[in-house]
């Protein structure tokens, strides 16, 4: 498979840890704010980032939660293969706390429309935050935009953007790839 990458391991690590301290800045002590990884892929971005936050910077008792987004989605009727819904895990209440959604990649917003319609079931936040490690900057469908970015990237309708994570059974790396190719 022919791919480019845009971000090696170690590029990754940086980045999150990065985020991590703009999350500890704006959030301090995260005792009114909770972590929430949109299914399927934002998981391993809010697992690694709570773990950072944790275990690099000594916050404690940080609040992660996963959010299945399948049937809030605008598209999910339009598809003839059978839908596979995530389980979705938040065990707490989200009524006035500060979320944070945490997403590999945003491409069209179109997920995260449908996360901000499907965290509604668990309460009503004080506010809402994006967290994404690449942000799509020109692909937009909807008027949306991160809070926080670990890179921008301008990839042109035909290319797509893959993250990969060593807890797959891989190494953390983005890689650029042509639509035509497998991913």
């Amino acid at each position: 498979m022919n791919q480019k990458v845009l971000l090696t391991s170690k590029e990754v690590n940086i980045i999150l840890n990065r985020l991590a301290c703009q999350l500890i800045e704006k959030h301090l002590d995260f005792s009114e704010t909770i972590l929430i990884g949109i299914q399927p892929r934002g998981t391993f971005l809010a697992k690694r980032l709570k773990s950072i936050l944790e275990n690099d910077y000594q916050v404690p008792n940080i609040k992660i939660g996963f959010l299945d987004i399948t049937f809030f989605r605008d598209d999910f009727r339009r598809t003839d293969k059978p839908l596979e819904a995530n389980i979705t895990k938040i065990d707490f209440l989200v009524e006035n706390k500060k979320v944070i959604f945490v997403d590999d990649v945003l491409y069209t917003g179109r997920s995260i429309r449908a996360a901000l319609t499907a965290i509604q079931s668990f309460g009503r936040p004080s506010g809402i935050e994006l967290l994404t490690l690449i942000d799509r900057r020109f692909s937009r469908d909807l008027p949306i935009q991160p809070d926080y970015r670990g890179r921008q990237v301008d990839a042109i309708n035909d290319e797509k953007v893959k993250v990969t994570w060593a807890e797959q059974g891989g190494e953390d790396g983005v890689f650029l790839i042509n639509n035509n190719q497998q991913i």
